[in-house]
């Protein structure tokens, strides 16, 4: 099992729900955006593991749009385009495409290129343990250890906690707990209200009642134990 995140930047919206149900079935979370734009927007705000981005887009291709991620950071990307010309790929590679897929493609191929890219960049297993104080989150098995005891977590639950604890101290707005943790179908306020209630009472009872703090009118921070 997995918990990466995999943002899904492309225009064909047939294309999107084919890579998103391929992605899910092997694990992984997805958040998808049909323009540039608003792809950058969800890269900055959400942070994914990797990025998989069509060549071919109105307003600003997956060129410029590689451009503009590669300015900020190094998260993987695999470009997929109908090119298939050498001078197509070296140009993708030379701004910093990690891979590259021509369609058609087998959306097997794609989910496990992913795979074998996320394997390289984070090291494998050696990475897959975050700590907080005594929290610590197993992102590959996904489970959570407050010292030795681990808790029973929802799925829900489990998302909602490793996604915030990436950045300690900083708030999450509820719409980014939404696009990044909850399951299609249950997008609402009160629904990240009620899974966040049910995961600070098991953390409390673990002994970190302290660890999130709700922000009256946005969301939530994770706060990082000092000392």
């Amino acid at each position: 099992m997995t918990n990466q995140l995999i943002l899904i930047i492309e225009d064909d919206i047939e294309i999107v729900r084919i890579l998103q149900a391929y992605f899910e079935r092997d694990g992984f979370r997805t958040i998808a955006a049909t323009d540039p734009l608003t792809g950058l927007a969800h890269h900055h705000r959400l942070k994914p593991d990797l990025v998989v981005l069509d060549v071919k887009m109105p307003k600003m291709d997956g060129y410029e749009t590689l451009a503009a991620l590669r300015r900020v950071d190094d998260t993987p990307v695999i470009m997929v385009t109908a090119l298939a010309e050498d001078l197509d790929k070296l140009q993708a590679l030379r701004l910093g495409a990690d891979d590259y897929v021509v369609k058609p493609f087998s959306p097997l191929e794609v989910v496990a290129r992913a795979r074998a890219i996320l394997r390289r960049t984070q090291g494998g297993r050696a990475s897959t343990v975050r700590r907080l104080g005594a929290m610590s989150i197993d992102t590959d098995a996904m489970t959570v250890r407050v010292g030795d005891d681990m808790l029973a977590l929802t799925r829900t639950e489990y998302r909602l906690l490793e996604h915030m604890v990436r950045s300690p101290n900083r708030v999450f707005e509820r719409s980014e707990l939404i696009d990044a943790c909850l399951p299609e179908g249950e997008a609402m306020d009160r629904t990240v209200d009620s899974h966040m209630s049910n995961l600070r009472r098991k953390l409390g009872a673990a002994g970190l009642p302290n660890l999130i703090t709700g922000v009256r009118g946005v969301g939530y921070r994770l706060d990082e134990p000092h000392g």
